[in-house]
Protein backbone atom coordinates (compact mmCIF):
# COMPACT_ATOMS: atom_id res chain seq x y z
CA UNK A 1 0.00 0.00 0.00
CA UNK A 2 1.20 3.31 -0.45
CA UNK A 3 1.53 5.61 2.37
CA UNK A 4 -0.83 8.08 0.64
CA UNK A 5 -3.69 5.71 0.77
CA UNK A 6 -3.65 5.56 4.35
CA UNK A 7 -6.59 6.56 6.69
CA UNK A 8 -5.45 9.44 8.64
CA UNK A 9 -4.28 11.09 10.60
CA UNK A 10 -1.28 8.80 10.71
CA UNK A 11 1.95 8.14 11.86
CA UNK A 12 4.30 7.32 9.38
CA UNK A 13 8.13 6.56 10.51
CA UNK A 14 10.82 6.17 7.49
CA UNK A 15 12.77 2.94 8.03
CA UNK A 16 15.69 4.04 5.39
CA UNK A 17 15.94 7.62 7.58
CA UNK A 18 15.73 5.65 10.50
CA UNK A 19 18.48 3.32 9.61
CA UNK A 20 20.49 5.98 8.26
CA UNK A 21 19.96 7.93 11.23
CA UNK A 22 20.97 4.91 13.90
CA UNK A 23 24.18 4.28 11.66
CA UNK A 24 25.46 7.57 11.51
CA UNK A 25 24.90 8.02 15.50
CA UNK A 26 26.65 4.58 15.84
CA UNK A 27 29.78 5.24 13.61
CA UNK A 28 30.21 8.01 16.18
CA UNK A 29 30.19 5.99 19.02
CA UNK A 30 32.75 3.68 17.78
CA UNK A 31 35.17 6.32 16.33
CA UNK A 32 35.74 8.13 19.69
CA UNK A 33 35.20 4.93 22.07
CA UNK A 34 31.98 6.49 23.78
CA UNK A 35 29.34 3.93 24.67
CA UNK A 36 26.15 4.93 23.35
CA UNK A 37 23.24 3.95 24.97
CA UNK A 38 19.95 5.80 23.15
CA UNK A 39 17.29 7.45 25.06
CA UNK A 40 13.67 4.86 23.80
CA UNK A 41 11.47 7.40 25.18
CA UNK A 42 11.64 8.50 21.82
CA UNK A 43 10.47 6.05 19.78
CA UNK A 44 9.10 3.60 22.38
CA UNK A 45 9.18 0.89 20.15
CA UNK A 46 10.90 -2.27 20.57
CA UNK A 47 11.77 -2.95 16.92
CA UNK A 48 13.46 0.09 16.56
CA UNK A 49 15.15 -0.40 19.84
CA UNK A 50 16.84 -3.21 18.76
CA UNK A 51 17.75 -1.47 15.37
CA UNK A 52 19.75 0.40 17.91
CA UNK A 53 21.52 -2.26 19.67
CA UNK A 54 22.25 -4.31 16.35
CA UNK A 55 24.14 -1.23 15.24
CA UNK A 56 26.35 -1.11 18.52
CA UNK A 57 24.38 0.61 21.15
CA UNK A 58 25.89 -1.00 24.41
CA UNK A 59 22.21 -0.85 26.21
CA UNK A 60 19.32 1.38 26.41
CA UNK A 61 17.68 4.10 28.34
CA UNK A 62 14.14 4.37 29.68
CA UNK A 63 12.48 6.67 31.71
CA UNK A 64 10.23 5.25 33.43
CA UNK A 65 9.45 1.75 34.84
CA UNK A 66 6.99 0.78 32.99
CA UNK A 67 9.00 2.00 29.60
CA UNK A 68 11.55 -0.87 30.52
CA UNK A 69 9.15 -2.75 31.20
CA UNK A 70 7.75 -3.41 27.93
CA UNK A 71 12.19 -3.10 27.12
CA UNK A 72 12.62 -6.50 29.02
CA UNK A 73 9.43 -8.17 27.60
CA UNK A 74 11.03 -8.03 24.33
CA UNK A 75 14.38 -8.99 25.39
CA UNK A 76 16.81 -6.10 25.96
CA UNK A 77 19.00 -6.80 29.25
CA UNK A 78 21.01 -3.57 29.82
CA UNK A 79 18.74 -0.87 30.95
CA UNK A 80 19.14 2.37 32.47
CA UNK A 81 16.21 3.88 34.38
CA UNK A 82 17.34 7.42 34.32
CA UNK A 83 14.94 8.67 36.64
CA UNK A 84 14.19 8.36 40.67
CA UNK A 85 12.72 5.23 41.14
CA UNK A 86 11.00 5.95 44.58
CA UNK A 87 8.50 3.91 46.76
CA UNK A 88 6.78 0.38 47.74
CA UNK A 89 5.54 -0.74 44.53
CA UNK A 90 7.87 0.65 41.96
CA UNK A 91 10.90 -0.78 43.94
CA UNK A 92 8.88 -4.08 43.52
CA UNK A 93 8.84 -3.79 40.32
CA UNK A 94 12.43 -2.75 39.77
CA UNK A 95 13.51 -6.07 41.28
CA UNK A 96 11.05 -8.04 39.01
CA UNK A 97 13.35 -6.24 36.19
CA UNK A 98 16.46 -6.88 37.82
CA UNK A 99 15.70 -10.87 38.05
CA UNK A 100 15.46 -10.13 34.36
CA UNK A 101 18.50 -8.10 33.35
CA UNK A 102 21.21 -5.28 34.71
CA UNK A 103 19.07 -2.29 35.81
CA UNK A 104 20.94 0.96 36.39
CA UNK A 105 18.82 3.35 37.63
CA UNK A 106 19.95 7.65 38.12
CA UNK A 107 19.06 9.67 41.43
CA UNK A 108 19.75 12.96 42.99
CA UNK A 109 18.79 11.99 46.75
CA UNK A 110 19.25 10.08 49.93
CA UNK A 111 15.78 9.31 50.05
CA UNK A 112 15.75 7.66 46.74
CA UNK A 113 18.85 5.73 47.54
CA UNK A 114 18.00 4.32 50.66
CA UNK A 115 14.92 2.36 49.59
CA UNK A 116 17.55 1.48 46.43
CA UNK A 117 19.62 0.18 49.36
CA UNK A 118 17.19 -2.06 51.10
CA UNK A 119 16.30 -3.65 47.92
CA UNK A 120 19.68 -4.19 46.85
CA UNK A 121 20.23 -5.54 50.58
CA UNK A 122 17.50 -7.74 50.66
CA UNK A 123 18.18 -8.74 47.16
CA UNK A 124 22.13 -9.81 47.69
CA UNK A 125 22.64 -7.32 44.70
CA UNK A 126 23.59 -3.54 45.00
CA UNK A 127 21.53 -1.52 42.94
CA UNK A 128 23.97 0.16 40.64
CA UNK A 129 22.94 3.80 40.51
CA UNK A 130 24.42 6.98 38.92
CA UNK A 131 24.46 10.53 40.61
CA UNK A 132 22.36 12.98 38.67
CA UNK A 133 23.89 16.61 38.69
CA UNK A 134 22.38 19.77 37.26
CA UNK A 135 25.06 21.32 34.74
CA UNK A 136 22.70 23.94 33.79
CA UNK A 137 19.50 22.56 32.60
CA UNK A 138 18.29 23.19 36.74
CA UNK A 139 15.65 20.47 36.51
CA UNK A 140 16.92 17.64 38.48
CA UNK A 141 20.45 16.76 40.51
CA UNK A 142 22.43 19.16 42.98
CA UNK A 143 24.82 21.90 41.69
CA UNK A 144 28.39 20.34 40.45
CA UNK A 145 31.43 20.54 42.51
CA UNK A 146 30.97 20.91 46.64
CA UNK A 147 26.65 20.37 46.66
CA UNK A 148 26.99 16.94 44.56
CA UNK A 149 30.60 16.02 46.24
CA UNK A 150 28.63 16.11 49.72
CA UNK A 151 25.42 14.38 48.30
CA UNK A 152 27.98 11.32 47.05
CA UNK A 153 29.79 11.13 49.92
CA UNK A 154 26.31 10.10 52.20
CA UNK A 155 25.29 8.22 49.30
CA UNK A 156 28.94 5.76 49.57
CA UNK A 157 27.90 5.21 53.22
CA UNK A 158 24.17 3.50 51.97
CA UNK A 159 24.57 -0.20 52.00
CA UNK A 160 22.98 -1.67 48.97
CA UNK A 161 23.78 0.38 46.13
CA UNK A 162 27.15 1.07 44.20
CA UNK A 163 27.67 4.46 42.60
CA UNK A 164 29.11 4.12 38.95
CA UNK A 165 29.29 7.60 38.46
CA UNK A 166 28.13 10.79 37.13
CA UNK A 167 24.99 11.41 34.90
CA UNK A 168 23.51 14.52 33.51
CA UNK A 169 21.12 16.09 30.59
CA UNK A 170 22.43 18.84 29.32
CA UNK A 171 18.68 19.63 27.76
CA UNK A 172 19.57 23.56 28.32
CA UNK A 173 21.63 22.83 25.23
CA UNK A 174 18.28 23.23 23.09
CA UNK A 175 18.11 26.85 24.36
CA UNK A 176 21.74 27.15 21.96
CA UNK A 177 21.18 29.18 19.33
CA UNK A 178 24.26 28.53 16.97
CA UNK A 179 27.13 25.59 17.26
CA UNK A 180 29.49 28.08 19.01
CA UNK A 181 26.74 28.40 21.85
CA UNK A 182 26.32 24.12 22.33
CA UNK A 183 29.98 24.16 22.44
CA UNK A 184 30.08 26.74 25.41
CA UNK A 185 27.56 24.17 27.17
CA UNK A 186 29.52 21.36 26.63
CA UNK A 187 32.47 22.88 27.34
CA UNK A 188 31.19 23.99 30.87
CA UNK A 189 29.34 20.67 31.25
CA UNK A 190 32.40 18.72 31.09
CA UNK A 191 34.38 21.21 33.22
CA UNK A 192 31.71 20.86 35.77
CA UNK A 193 31.77 16.76 36.05
CA UNK A 194 35.33 16.25 36.02
CA UNK A 195 35.65 18.63 38.96
CA UNK A 196 32.96 16.91 40.75
CA UNK A 197 34.54 13.77 40.13
CA UNK A 198 38.01 14.63 41.79
CA UNK A 199 36.25 15.92 44.77
CA UNK A 200 34.56 12.83 44.91
CA UNK A 201 37.64 11.01 44.50
CA UNK A 202 39.21 13.07 46.84
CA UNK A 203 37.22 12.15 49.38
CA UNK A 204 37.62 8.72 48.57
CA UNK A 205 34.39 7.73 46.48
CA UNK A 206 36.25 6.68 43.04
CA UNK A 207 34.28 5.59 39.79
CA UNK A 208 35.12 6.44 36.15
CA UNK A 209 31.59 6.29 34.27
CA UNK A 210 29.95 9.82 33.12
CA UNK A 211 26.96 9.56 31.50
CA UNK A 212 25.82 12.86 29.06
CA UNK A 213 23.70 13.45 26.23
CA UNK A 214 20.87 15.01 24.15
CA UNK A 215 20.22 14.93 20.50
CA UNK A 216 21.97 18.52 20.07
CA UNK A 217 24.92 18.03 22.07
CA UNK A 218 25.91 14.19 22.19
CA UNK A 219 28.17 14.43 19.05
CA UNK A 220 29.59 16.83 20.69
CA UNK A 221 30.22 15.51 23.91
CA UNK A 222 31.28 12.10 22.36
CA UNK A 223 34.70 13.94 21.57
CA UNK A 224 35.70 15.72 24.99
CA UNK A 225 37.68 13.92 27.38
CA UNK A 226 35.89 11.85 30.12
CA UNK A 227 33.11 10.91 28.30
CA UNK A 228 31.88 7.47 28.97
CA UNK A 229 28.87 7.27 27.52
CA UNK A 230 26.14 9.03 25.72
CA UNK A 231 21.85 9.15 26.31
CA UNK A 232 20.75 11.02 22.79
CA UNK A 233 16.88 10.31 21.59
CA UNK A 234 15.37 12.20 19.15
CA UNK A 235 18.36 11.78 16.41
CA UNK A 236 16.17 8.28 15.64
CA UNK A 237 13.45 10.57 14.02
CA UNK A 238 14.44 14.09 14.39
CA UNK A 239 11.79 17.38 14.09
CA UNK A 240 11.67 20.67 13.28
CA UNK A 241 13.83 21.69 17.14
CA UNK A 242 16.57 19.63 15.39
CA UNK A 243 15.89 21.71 12.12
CA UNK A 244 16.15 25.20 13.87
CA UNK A 245 19.08 23.82 15.61
CA UNK A 246 21.27 22.67 13.03
CA UNK A 247 21.70 19.24 13.54
CA UNK A 248 19.29 17.82 11.18
CA UNK A 249 17.21 18.71 8.39
CA UNK A 250 14.10 17.88 6.39
CA UNK A 251 15.76 14.69 5.19
CA UNK A 252 16.38 13.01 8.11
CA UNK A 253 13.38 14.09 10.14
CA UNK A 254 12.04 10.30 9.53
CA UNK A 255 8.67 10.51 11.66
CA UNK A 256 5.88 12.87 9.90
CA UNK A 257 2.04 12.92 10.71
CA UNK A 258 0.06 12.13 7.07
CA UNK A 259 -2.86 14.40 7.37
CA UNK A 260 -6.08 15.35 5.29
CA UNK A 261 -7.25 18.35 4.17
CA UNK A 262 -10.47 18.42 5.09
CA UNK A 263 -11.63 22.70 4.66
CA UNK A 264 -10.49 25.56 2.57
CA UNK A 265 -12.75 28.28 4.30
CA UNK A 266 -11.07 30.90 2.27
CA UNK A 267 -8.49 31.06 -0.23
CA UNK A 268 -5.77 31.55 1.90
CA UNK A 269 -6.83 28.79 4.75
CA UNK A 270 -6.60 25.31 5.02
CA UNK A 271 -7.40 22.85 7.70
CA UNK A 272 -5.84 19.30 8.13
CA UNK A 273 -7.27 16.66 10.43
CA UNK A 274 -4.64 16.64 12.89
CA UNK A 275 -4.24 19.19 15.86
CA UNK A 276 -2.82 18.46 19.20
CA UNK A 277 -3.66 15.26 19.64
CA UNK A 278 -1.46 14.55 17.04
CA UNK A 279 0.83 16.76 16.94
CA UNK A 280 0.97 18.52 21.32
CA UNK A 281 1.16 22.24 21.62
CA UNK A 282 4.84 22.15 22.10
CA UNK A 283 6.02 24.37 19.99
CA UNK A 284 3.39 26.69 19.21
CA UNK A 285 4.68 30.00 17.65
CA UNK A 286 8.03 29.36 16.85
CA UNK A 287 8.42 29.90 13.33
CA UNK A 288 8.42 26.90 11.20
CA UNK A 289 7.35 25.20 14.16
CA UNK A 290 5.24 22.59 12.21
CA UNK A 291 6.67 21.86 8.52
CA UNK A 292 4.59 20.26 5.27
CA UNK A 293 7.32 18.12 3.42
CA UNK A 294 7.52 19.42 -0.31
CA UNK A 295 5.35 22.48 0.37
CA UNK A 296 7.36 25.62 1.51
CA UNK A 297 3.88 27.80 0.19
CA UNK A 298 1.76 26.07 3.15
CA UNK A 299 2.43 27.83 6.64
CA UNK A 300 0.96 26.05 9.63
CA UNK A 301 -0.58 28.98 11.82
CA UNK A 302 -2.19 27.14 14.93
CA UNK A 303 -3.53 23.90 16.33
CA UNK A 304 -6.96 23.08 18.31
CA UNK A 305 -7.45 19.82 19.40
CA UNK A 306 -8.85 18.04 16.04
CA UNK A 307 -7.68 20.66 13.45
CA UNK A 308 -4.21 22.09 12.15
CA UNK A 309 -5.03 25.89 10.57
CA UNK A 310 -2.26 26.74 8.11
CA UNK A 311 -2.39 29.05 5.25
CA UNK A 312 -1.42 28.85 1.66
CA UNK A 313 1.12 31.63 0.07
CA UNK A 314 -1.16 32.43 -3.02
CA UNK A 315 1.84 34.41 -4.87
CA UNK A 316 3.16 31.20 -4.65
CA UNK A 317 1.50 29.68 -7.58
CA UNK A 318 0.80 26.08 -5.07
CA UNK A 319 -2.90 24.53 -5.18
CA UNK A 320 -4.17 22.47 -2.44
CA UNK A 321 -7.76 21.11 -2.79
CA UNK A 322 -10.10 19.26 -0.06
CA UNK A 323 -8.88 15.72 0.36
CA UNK A 324 -5.13 16.37 -0.62
CA UNK A 325 -2.83 14.70 2.00
CA UNK A 326 0.15 15.98 3.65
CA UNK A 327 3.56 14.94 5.41
CA UNK A 328 4.32 16.97 8.26
CA UNK A 329 7.16 17.27 10.83
CA UNK A 330 6.34 17.70 13.99
CA UNK A 331 7.85 19.95 16.58
CA UNK A 332 8.99 17.76 19.24
CA UNK A 333 8.81 13.85 17.97
CA UNK A 334 8.91 12.65 21.54
CA UNK A 335 5.16 13.17 22.89
CA UNK A 336 4.17 13.12 19.53
CA UNK A 337 4.88 9.19 19.43
CA UNK A 338 3.40 8.77 22.94
CA UNK A 339 0.05 10.10 21.53
CA UNK A 340 -0.39 6.87 18.76
CA UNK A 341 -1.40 3.33 19.06
CA UNK A 342 0.70 2.50 16.33
CA UNK A 343 2.72 3.48 13.54
CA UNK A 344 3.07 2.65 9.82
CA UNK A 345 7.06 1.84 8.63
CA UNK A 346 7.50 2.69 5.00
CA UNK A 347 10.51 2.49 2.45
CA UNK A 348 9.78 4.54 -0.46
CA UNK A 349 6.28 5.90 0.45
CA UNK A 350 5.42 1.89 0.36
CA UNK A 351 4.01 0.87 3.85
CA UNK A 352 5.91 -2.53 4.88
CA UNK A 353 4.58 -2.93 8.35
CA UNK A 354 2.85 -1.56 11.20
CA UNK A 355 4.87 -0.89 14.49
CA UNK A 356 2.79 -0.89 17.80
CA UNK A 357 4.19 2.39 20.46
CA UNK A 358 3.98 -0.47 23.00
CA UNK A 359 5.38 2.17 25.78
CA UNK A 360 2.59 4.53 24.84
CA UNK A 361 0.87 5.62 28.07
CA UNK A 362 3.85 3.60 30.17
CA UNK A 363 4.44 6.76 32.64
CA UNK A 364 4.59 5.05 35.82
Amino acid sequence: MNVFDLDTPALIIDLDRVETNIAEMAQRSRETGVRLRPHTKTHKMPEIARLQVDAGASGITCAKVGEAEVMVAAGFDDILIAYPIYGPAKLARLQALRDKARILVSLDSTEVAQGLGELGVASGSPVEVYVEVDTGHHRMGRAPGTPTAELVSQLADIKGITIIGLLTHAGHAYGATSLADRQLVVDKELIDLLATQRLCAEAGVVFHEISVGSTPSGRLEMARRGVTEVRPGTYVFNDTNMINLGVATQETCAAHILATVVSRPTPERFVIDAGTKCFTSDGVGRPDWIQVVGRDDLTMQFITEEHGVGTLDQSRGGKLSIGDKLLLIPSHVCPVINLFDSAYGTRNEEVVQELVVAGRGRVR
